[in-house]
């Protein structure tokens, strides 16, 4: 019985071959598979969507502007053998692909990709502005809050500051940005976890939470890499003696639309949920997207005795031990004296 399958098989791939070498101008099949494609532009974009059959794909190949017979195109694919490898995606074909060089792309599933960076130090903010931004990528969220977002990323009621990783994703055309969101969550997921598990012995951070509050802080204070752990202990250092944080990013973070650029001793004074001037201990939640280097300096923070640090005006911070230590500093560094 299955030998006779087989011979059907044969047979049927033979009567195709013939067909297909029959429909062909002179030169055969083997002319026609390895000669480029007549396309209406420069580069087209093809579609394959999710259980769509060989037939289905070669019409869809057609109705995109490409000048080919697409029965003649399936009869290939059926040929080939690679029919039912053909994965669904977004393609981009060029001037240069061939009847062969096509099945080979769509086989192996070699989308047309594009890429958004989502940067260290971004607020949510700033990352939904990329996305917005981002080439060829479809604005599912558009009109969204935070809300329906998170809950739509199965996180209802969590804010979404700081909960998504810095980095550069790839994304085929037409992908949504909450497929991109959804990627960048379960990786600070992932990263956090991580972190998580190679803090410090007697750490004053209760929960993974608190960790990634702390490093979204020293992700914005860090000016040069070489204090980012410095920066994590003097923080350390001050949640554990109950001292004020006393952090500048997380009151700008606290005023939201209201900062205008300039920070003054009235904001400083202005109560609100992230002013460190004015609470003691972390902030409710992270107030930007911390990095690897952040995420780890805020569990394995560096032992030092310093409680205070300046910006230097090169980027670095001078750290102090005591009040009238850093007050020489901040009149050298800040005020020029």
């Amino acid at each position: 019985m299955e030998a006779r399958r087989a011979v059907r098989r044969l047979l049927l791939k033979l009567l195709v071959l013939a067909a297909l070498v029959a429909a062909l101008p002179i030169g055969g099949a083997w002319w026609w598979l390895n000669r480029p494609l007549s396309l209406p532009a420069p580069t087209v974009d093809l579609s394959v969507e999710p259980g769509t059959l060989p037939r289905g794909v070669a019409q869809a190949v057609a109705d995109a502007g490409v000048r080919v017979d697409p029965r003649l195109l399936y009869a290939w694919f059926r040929l080939s053998g690679q029919g039912r490898d053909i994965k669904a995606g977004s393609y981009e074909l060029d001037g240069s692909i061939t009847p062969r060089s096509l099945l080979r792309k769509l086989a192996r599933g070699e989308e047309s990709l594009r890429a958004v960076i989502l940067v260290e130090g971004w607020s949510f903010r700033q990352l939904r502005e990329a996305l917005a931004r981002a080439d060829q990528i479809r604005p599912e969220t558009r009109g969204w809050d935070a809300e329906a977002i998170m809950a739509a990323l199965g996180r209802p009621g969590v804010h979404p500051e700081g909960r998504f990783f810095p980095d550069t994703y790839t994304y085929a055309k037409g992908s949504s940005d909450l497929a991109v969101l959804r990627r960048a969550l379960r990786a600070m997921d992932m990263r956090l976890e991580a972190a998580w598990a190679q803090r410090q012995p007697g750490l004053p951070l209760k929960s993974p939470q608190e960790a990634l509050i702390l490093a979204s802080i020293v992700e914005k204070e860090t000016g040069k890499p070489a204090d980012r752990a410095q920066i994590a202990g003097v923080f350390i250092n001050r949640l554990r003696l109950g001292m004020l944080l006393q952090t500048d990013p997380t009151v700008i973070y606290g005023m939201g639309e209201a900062f205008d650029g300039n920070l003054r001793r009235k904001d400083l004074r202005a109560d609100t949920p992230w002013n460190t001037y004015t609470r003691v201990g972390l902030p409710p939640t992270p107030i930007a997207m911390p990095g690897r280097a952040a995420l780890m300096a805020a569990v394995q923070p560096a032992s030092t005795p310093a409680l205070y640090f300046v910006a230097r005006g090169d980027g670095s911070s001078h750290f102090s031990a005591n009040l009238e230590e850093h007050n020489r500093a901040v009149n050298k560094f800040q005020r020029g004296q």
